[in-house]
């Protein structure tokens, strides 16, 4: 038995056919297969679920109960396992104070490296944390960012206030605290606030701590008068007031915006730090440079008392540039990174780390990435294999695929279809086989032939949203428009401010769908009170009962099908409820049937094959749809919040199929898309454009580029590099254009095959 392979033997995790497999030790393997064929479950829930498993096992029992648990994958057997870094595409969750800075330890570094040679010396590295009292801005208390009220929103000059010109709960007419201005005795309540004279006005919004001379009978004893403003910072802003939270909630996003600190400007630290300089920036500065810009300026430091400082700062720069990231600043918040963007963070934090032997795991690293930028991951994984790492991908880029040295595709299709494996070896025996994946790699691309005519134009004038460069732009309607650029170019706001335009648009992302942990496909869809209705009549029961949000709920884990432990400061622990087995109806329910299922089996359903088993056309109308998206795999009862990004804008994507007139952006639509599907994905966009609606789409896929009737490339760089309209025309006419990066891959696309 061979100690240069992971031997995997009976594995059973999900829709896993009890597959064997070899995998090479300090290789590159990559996990092929169309979207649901088994990949996540046999490189995440089997080999990196066991691998994790192990190693907690190797701590005491203190700690152990700390950590995430595991259970164990159903598996014959697991050999020559190392241990695994999953390196996954979950955005990096982090409060307001997680910055690029603090996450990639480069933060720290700056610190240190101002308290020793920052003139003048203001203390020791802490003293430059603005997490820490020492260096935090007073006033923001080192957030960098202040709530404050729009008074345009909150008060209504047009009305007096008995008319209830102080718009928000518990400030109108009959509030408690609309009581507090209208007995105060300093207005005439039935004067209308435009024409309340300076020192009323004052009065009204700024006051503070006054003492009344004449208040009306009513007004509490004991009580000081507060304008507005301070009586609502006070409530509001000084704790977390559980009337935000509530019903008041929306209200309240209206007339509160966050803006930057007043006192530190948006810096997070105090006077007495910013003071401290080298060159003539502080650390503030340097974290609001790009990472490019910061790296440049970090080279022309000398100080022989930190050179080893300096040299660790700028090879972890260094690296940040070498995958794609030198337009962030240091001083970005993490929360709003993308999925793409914190994998690449995640990567770069072990490529200075001295240790080997590991098994690293990645989630198509590809994700968000122009094909220019690939070119850069792919070092950096040859990088981390080099250094005696097993490294295992699941992708679909065709980019990566070829850096592999052992591929293992899994099919043969998806959900129940999949799960075994259809072919493992190298790049050129893929090529020869009759797979999904071996199919599309040998694909002839070419551009399409006839470009669609705009019947008009969108406008965008003047724009200069974050990093664009006051451009105009006309886009055309009724066409299908791709968005292109290389990660931080810009396409993403020229989107929004094509939206901030027009109202009228429909954007059709990644977030998170509507709906609570209890949500599912049945539920998304309407399906589920058709198919309720179904079992009543069968039944002659009452149809309650066949849901497990009411009588038909699990009384154990209260119809969710999992019991749910809070363990305060760690994450929450899981387990599959053991009454309805997971079910999250009451086992009573079951012995309804109809046509010979349960309400359970029809959950547990895939979409294809509930789609079989009813006739009604309100079921399989939404189904049909569903199919025609690509979700065919997932089954009824799947929970909303077990979905990928991809899946869920595909979800989002098959409710609007069938619409007329609408303008529509999809932003990178073909995520977690196995080759052969994006061209079922291009036949909807394409009936959408011929239903009479315009599409744009923010893409890096040139499957997708090469069909488009209009491109408008952004560039040429990322950051202050990018915010430039680069090209505007057709795919064919790009290609020529010896400025875009996007035409020159492009170009090398054409020719493949």
């Amino acid at each position: 038995m061979s100690k240069n392979e992971i031997i995997v033997k009976g594995a059973r995790e999900n829709n896993l056919k009890n597959i064997s497999v070899k995998i090479p030790k300090k290789k590159i393997t990559v996990f092929t297969g169309v979207s649901g064929s088994g990949k996540t479950s046999l490189v995440f829930d089997t080999i990196a679920a066991e691998s994790q498993r192990l190693l907690n096992e190797t701590y005491d029992s203190f700690i152990r109960h700390r950590l995430q648990q595991y259970g164990k994958p159903d598996v014959d057997s697991l050999e020559n396992l190392s241990v695994a870094i999953i390196v996954n595409q979950k955005k990096i969750e982090g409060n307001a104070r997680s910055t690029v800075g603090t996450i990639t330890d480069i933060y720290p570094l700056l610190r240190l490296f101002f308290s020793r040679i920052g003139k003048p010396f203001v203390g020791h590295s802490t003293s430059f944390s603005f997490n820490n009292p020492q260096g935090m801005c007073s006033c923001c208390e080192g957030l960098g960012k202040t709530s404050i009220v729009n008074l345009d929103k909150l008060i209504d000059k047009e009305r007096s206030l008995n008319e209830g010109a102080i718009r928000f709960p518990t400030f109108e007419i009959d509030g408690w605290r609309w009581t507090r201005y209208v007995y105060s005795g300093l207005f005439d309540n039935d004067k209308k606030i435009k024409d309340y004279t300076e020192e009323e006005w004052h009065n009204l919004v700024y006051a503070n701590d006054l003492k009344l001379t004449n208040p009306d009978s009513r007004f509490p004893k004991t009580g000081i008068y507060e304008g507005i403003l301070p009586r609502f910072e006070r409530s509001f802003f000084k704790k977390e007031s559980k009337e935000i939270i509530g019903k008041n909630a929306s209200r309240y996003k209206e007339v509160v915006k966050q803006g930057l600190c007043p006192e530190c400007s948006g810096t997070r630290l105090n006077p007495q730090v910013l003071a401290c300089k080298i060159e003539g920036k502080n650390i503030a500065d340097c974290c609001n440079m790009q990472i490019d810009d910061l790296l440049e300026f970090i080279r022309t430091l000398k100080d022989s008392s930190v050179t080893p400082l300096l040299d660790t700062i700028i090879k972890n720069l260094e690296n940040l540039l070498a995958i794609g990231l030198g337009y962030l600043t240091l001083s970005r918040e993490t929360s709003s990174l993308s999925g793409g963007e914190s994998q690449r963070i995640k990567l770069i934090r072990h490529l200075g780390s001295s240790l080997t032997d590991l098994t690293y795991i990645f989630d198509e690293p590809s994700v968000g990435l122009h094909p220019n930028d690939v070119q850069r991951l792919n070092k950096l994984l040859i990088e981390l294999r080099d250094k005696g790492n097993t490294v295992l991908i699941i992708e679909h880029d065709p980019d990566v695929i070829t850096i592999a040295d052992h591929i293992v595709d899994m099919g043969i299709g998806a959900g129940k279809s999949g799960g075994n494996i259809v072919y493992e070896g190298d790049l050129e025996g893929l090529k020869k086989a009759e797979t999904a994946t071996g199919k599309y790699i040998n694909r002839k691309n070419q551009l399409k032939a006839k470009y669609r005519r705009a019947s008009n134009y969108l406008l965008v004038k003047n724009n200069s949203l974050h990093n664009l460069k006051n451009i105009s732009v006309q886009i055309p309607k009724d066409v299908l428009t791709v968005i292109t650029g290389v990660a931080g170019s810009g396409k993403s706001s020229l989107a929004k401010s094509l939206t901030n335009q027009n109202k009228e648009i429909v954007v059709i992302d990644q977030s998170a769908l509507r709906g609570s942990k209890r949500s599912n496909i049945a539920t998304y869809t309407g399906i589920l009170d058709v198919i309720r209705k179904l079992f009543t009549q069968q039944n002659r029961v009452k149809q309650s009962l066949f849901s497990n949000n009411s009588d038909g709920a699990c009384p154990e884990c209260k119809g969710l099908g999992i019991i749910s432990t809070d363990l305060a400061f760690l994450d929450a622990v899981e387990v599959r409820c053991e009454h309805c087995n997971g079910s999250g109806f009451k086992p009573e329910v079951l012995k309804y049937k109809l046509k010979d299922k349960s309400i359970t089996d029809i959950m547990a359903m895939t979409i294809s094959e509930a789609n079989t088993f009813f006739s009604e056309r309100e079921i399989t109308q939404p189904l049909n749809r569903l199919r025609e998206v690509g979700l065919d795999y997932l089954t009824l009862g799947q929970p909303l919040n077990t979905f990928s990004g991809g899946e869920r804008q595909r979800l989002k994507l098959a409710t609007e199929l069938g619409n007329k007139g609408n303008i529509y952006i999809f932003d990178e639509p073909t995520t977690g898309l196995h080759g052969s599907d994006i061209s079922k994905l291009m036949k909807l966009f394409n009936k959408l454009v011929d239903d009479k609606n315009t599409v744009i789409i923010i893409e890096h896929n040139m499957d997708i580029i090469s069909q488009a009737d209009w491109i408008i490339d952004m560039g040429l760089g990322a950051g202050k590099d990018g915010g430039k309209i680069i090209f505007e025309g057709v795919p064919k006419d790009i290609i020529a254009d010896k400025v875009s990066l996007t035409g020159k891959h492009l170009e090398l696309y054409l020719h493949h095959g």
